[in-house]
């Protein structure tokens, strides 16, 4: 790098003047570097775009499967608090009413022990449930001892020590699991176990049985096989319990307005990167967004609202639906329209989602996707191109400011032998006079 010499003789300011020069030198690598930030401006409200194109495609593609779970999903009521019931996918609609007729119980046993001593005999410790019969390993012969030695072996019985007001302690067992397959026996203490509860199923009826009707039980309150996919828990006894099966129709409604939902959010999208913002007090011109007037853009904007416009040939218009277009533009879900169509003819109004606007939504959302995608990668290889030409400029311009440095430096150079050769001249025609 040659240094200038900055109006040593000639008194010029020769760095402003190189400052200026390079001004009007790099004005094509300043349009190139303006191209690049209005690319990338372009290439940012793509990618706006693009993320609420995908909202759509997620959106629209959760309805338009007619094997979707939203369309086998069914909700579960019970007539009474009697009972709690859930429903899975795969359940049928239907009803059904029963009887709760006793709630599942699990075994307790007690037994009036010696707070200090030994409260075994001689034959050891075990406890058995069902078939299967565990010894129990005993450290310290004591109340204490055995309750510990219960609650370490990790069988299902938990075992603990009871202070009572009438001065006695009692040794309590109790299983960890309802039903009758999780009763217990404890052999090896010295003094005998009372039933406290009985291990109980519980049982729900359906009908008289003899005349068609039937019980079931379950080891847990909870009964599977009574409705395909349908769970219910008894919590109380009580007759005359009705559970109805209906399809979900709250939930189909949730994922159907989702979808519209993400439609008008690409519509706002769309309008905001391509909005035109009129002239006024303090811009004398009226001002674009970065897609303005962009083709694409429109083509997308018409394209969303033509979906619910046209309606479904073999349904008709979505405003059956609940769906509908408004005079600014966007579009309408009205929950109440859309949820009495259902409850009217459920198939129909499956295959108008399905077969029409869900269908239509995600063929343009998926086109739209690679359309736009494409649009990008060709912004972004621009960017790379304008970036590799402006990193070129650098170079040319690094050698230009070099050369007027040394041009300026020469000629201060020069200035000075000639001002000293002007001073020598006045010097010798002085002496000549």
């Amino acid at each position: 790098m040659v240094s200038s010499i900055d109006g040593l003789v000639s008194g010029l300011s020769t760095s402003d003047l190189i400052s200026q020069l390079m001004q009007v030198e790099a004005a094509g690598q300043t349009r190139l570097k303006t191209r690049v930030t209005a690319q990338q401006k372009v290439n940012a409200s793509y990618q706006s775009i693009n993320t609420k194109i995908a909202a759509l495609k997620t959106a629209s593609t959760t309805v338009m499967d007619a094997t979707a779970p939203i369309w086998a999903n069914a909700k579960a009521t019970a007539s009474s608090a009697a009972v709690s019931v859930t429903a899975s996918a795969g359940a049928s609609t239907g009803q059904l009413t029963f009887d709760v007729k006793r709630l599942a119980q699990a075994n307790t046993q007690t037994s009036t022990v010696a707070s200090t001593g030994s409260i075994q005999h001689g034959a050891g410790l075990s406890v058995t449930i069902g078939t299967t019969t565990t010894p129990i390993t005993v450290t310290t012969d004591t109340a204490q001892g055995v309750v510990d030695a219960i609650n370490g072996a990790g069988i299902g019985v938990k075992a603990a020590l009871v202070s009572t007001e009438q001065g006695t302690t009692v040794l309590q067992l109790n299983a960890t699991k309802t039903g009758t397959a999780n009763a217990f026996t404890v052999n090896g203490l010295t003094a005998p176990l009372t039933q406290m509860v009985t291990a109980q199923d519980a049982q729900i009826g359906v009908g008289t049985v003899g005349a068609g009707g039937y019980t079931v039980t379950s080891a847990s309150n909870t009964f599977t096989n009574l409705m395909p996919n349908v769970s219910i828990t008894a919590k109380r006894v009580e007759t005359g319990v009705t559970v109805t099966v209906s399809a979900d129709a709250d939930a189909i409604a949730n994922k159907v307005q989702a979808m519209v939902e993400a439609a008008n959010g690409l519509l706002t999208e769309l309008g905001t990167q391509s909005a035109i913002t009129p002239a006024s007090s303090t811009s004398t011109s009226p001002t674009g967004a970065p897609l303005a007037g962009n083709s694409m853009v429109r083509q997308l904007q018409q394209s969303l609202l033509s979906a619910v416009s046209i309606g479904e040939s073999a349904y008709g218009s979505f405003k059956q639906l609940g769906i509908q277009t408004d005079r600014n533009g966007k579009l309408v879900f009205d929950r109440s329209a859309f949820l009495t169509a259902y409850q009217a003819d459920p198939a129909k109004v499956q295959a108008a989602v399905t077969n029409g606007i869900g269908k239509s939504f995600k063929t343009l959302s998926t086109e739209a996707n690679n359309n736009v995608t494409a649009v990008i990668q060709s912004g972004a290889s621009n960017v790379r191109y304008l970036t590799d030409q402006i990193a070129n400029w650098d170079v040319r311009l690094t050698a230009k400011q070099e050369a007027l440095q040394k041009q300026f430096t020469n000629l201060e150079v020069a200035l000075g032998k000639l001002k000293d050769q002007s001073s020598w001249l006045a010097g010798q025609i002085a002496q000549l006079g």
